[in-house]
């Protein structure tokens, strides 16, 4: 049985979980309430996450820009949406909202400038 161990984000208590597969069925033992058998359960078969970061931008008033995800991506594709990332660069100006990079590793997912930064 190979138990996993993960520390609950799904409210404030941070319950300590403890998650493992018998006979085909997920059980989640630690949990306080049902949003950490949920999290649990997601953690334990496809661990997502937002992805924040920045990129190089020139003219602007800040040589980085920082950017998010619009939604969460598998856990084991961050490094390779790392790559993608750090090889972008942008021009100032830009808006809060604008996609820099549209369905990012085919996750279905959008990056977009998380602050506004005007040309200098």
């Amino acid at each position: 049985m190979n138990k996993k161990e993960f520390v609950c984000i799904a409210c404030p208590n941070s319950c300590k979980l403890t998650v493992w597969e018998e006979g085909g069925e997920i059980h989640v033992d630690g949990h306080g309430c049902k949003r950490g058998i949920d999290h649990g359960k997601n953690e334990y078969t496809n661990p997502m996450r937002m992805l924040t970061t920045t990129v190089a931008i020139e003219g602007g008033h800040h040589r980085r820009l920082s950017v998010s995800s619009t939604g969460e991506i598998p856990k084991n594709m961050i490094s390779q949406c790392l790559d993608v990332l750090y090889a972008v660069k942008l021009v100032a100006p830009v808006k809060r909202g604008d996609v820099i990079a549209a369905d990012i590793c085919g996750t279905g997912v959008d990056i977009v400038a998380s602050r506004t930064m005007k040309h200098v």
